[in-house]
């Protein structure tokens, strides 16, 4: 990489200058955060666009996939495989090519404008008075800028999406809309004691009981609805970008005010994919008999570990295909994320999503650097005692990768990449830590004890 020491010089400066905000309590308007974050993304999507190292990824999988939209061909079949997602994406960029705008530029111009707008959603994500200041932070984060400038990798797309799908389900008012759920549970079980199952089934699932209320919206509901379905919309745009989104789905669903707004929300996060799918006859000349072949090439998922945490001391810090390893990892994510739910489901929503993130990086048997940004928005919108040691830590891992190992050659590189994919386990108990565990319930209200007369007295005199 050849601007890898202004690059380095940028992001260390941004953290720096973060710091700094977050101990003086900067609040600057959100004007001024996104026209920062715009300046410092520039400045790396040039350098990056114009550097004699490109991603490999970057050249011969995104831009085959957007050549082949130019083409009008398929873009998951005409790139070999190298698109394993639906063909969202590559309709941008063969958009931005048939615009003349060249790949080096066009590739980068799709994520650094998403993580752009990234900036003011985390701010609405966090809400309250230091929202300005999160929105500077995230503007200003070395990951973001890594992954959108440098790499052109699409997260911050399916992130924009996810996020904006969590600040509309959390709608006006306050940013803490937890333990919905459970306070539905509470009044179903208060029924059952009070009444017993045969005497509560009729007021539960009988005409014009909870079920019934729940499903048939009256005229005060149908803002709910909208609401839940713009939701659903944005985190099926997620989706269509990449696969990974379908982790934001539980706080999505608990951010939304009632049952009803959830089945709507589900409805379209399930209908944008698979309006894409079913389109591609129209927009990307694919023949019906190729759609299956389309679907178990986005469906297929090598079990390539060896790169991220306890993988790689089973691999000597080499890529490996070892399918047994990777179903222990992916049979670790699903337990791992259920507990998570569990443990945070009276937590904001937010938190329960960053739980599940954080956990997610701890236990999985595969992940590429890009992974890391997944949970950087839900983190910095609600930090966590630790969440700067794990934003720091898996930056400078990145950046390591990023800047210094590409200043070598391909043997090199393999060298470099054997302690630098098995150092990464040092991290694993910092993301641990940076879970909200100090948060997996709603704040407990202590209740002071009875006032008596005299006491009363004082009380109201020294309001």
């Amino acid at each position: 990489m050849d601007y890898a020491v202004l690059t380095g010089t940028i992001l260390v400066a941004g953290v720096l200058f973060a710091l700094i905000a977050q101990w003086r309590d900067w609040r600057p308007p959100l004007l001024v955060s996104v026209l920062v974050g715009v300046a410092v993304r520039v400045v790396l999507m040039f350098t990056a666009a114009h550097d004699s190292w490109q991603p490999v990824d970057f050249m011969e999988s995104f831009q085959p996939a957007g050549q082949a939209v130019l083409n009008g061909q398929d873009p998951v079949l005409a790139s070999e495989g190298g698109w394993h997602f639906l063909p969202t994406i590559p309709y941008v960029y063969g958009i931005l090519l048939w615009l003349g705008i060249p790949w080096v530029y066009a590739g980068r111009l799709v994520t650094v404008v998403a993580d752009i707008v990234l900036i003011p959603l985390v701010a609405k994500l966090a809400g309250g008075p230091k929202a300005s200041l999160r929105a500077l932070q995230y503007a200003l984060n070395p990951l973001a800028l890594l992954v959108a400038c440098i790499h052109g990798q699409v997260e911050p797309v399916a992130l924009v999406f996810g996020v904006a799908a969590f600040v509309v389900a959390r709608g006006p008012g306050s940013p803490d809309r937890a333990g919905v759920t459970t306070q539905v549970v509470a009044k179903v079980r208060r029924g059952v004691a009070a009444y017993g199952w045969r005497a509560s089934l009729p007021r539960i699932i009988g005409p014009g009981g909870m079920l019934h209320r729940a499903l048939m919206p009256g005229p005060m509901d149908r803002a709910d609805l909208r609401r839940g379905a713009l939701a659903g919309l944005l985190m099926g745009l997620a989706l269509c970008a990449k696969s990974w989104p379908i982790w934001l789905i539980p706080g999505m669903l608990l951010l939304l005010p009632n049952l009803r707004a959830r089945i709507a929300a589900l409805f379209m996060t399930g209908a944008l994919p698979v309006f894409f799918l079913v389109t591609l006859p129209i927009f990307a000349g694919t023949s019906l008999k190729q759609i299956p072949a389309v679907i178990e090439t986005i469906q297929d998922i090598r079990p390539i570990i060896g790169e991220w945490g306890w993988t790689p001391h089973f691999t000597g810090g080499d890529w490996a295909l070892i399918p047994g390893l990777a179903k222990i990892g992916t049979y670790l994510i699903y337990i791992c994320v259920v507990l998570a739910v569990l443990l945070w489901r009276r937590a904001d929503p937010i938190d329960m999503t960053t739980a599940i993130l954080l956990i997610f990086m701890v236990v999985t048997p595969r992940l590429g650097a890009q992974y890391l940004l997944w949970f950087m928005p839900f983190l910095i919108a609600r930090p966590t005692r630790f969440a700067w040691p794990a934003i720091i830590g898996v930056s400078l891992w990145s950046a390591y990768g990023y800047l210094y190992m590409t200043q070598f050659d391909d043997n090199a590189w393999w060298l470099l990449h054997r302690d630098w994919s098995r150092a990464s386990i040092v991290l694993l108990p910092i993301l641990l830590m940076a879970m909200p565990w100090g948060r997996r319930s709603p704040a407990a209200q202590v209740l002071a004890p009875p006032v008596g007369p005299a006491e009363k007295a004082t009380v109201t005199s020294a309001a």
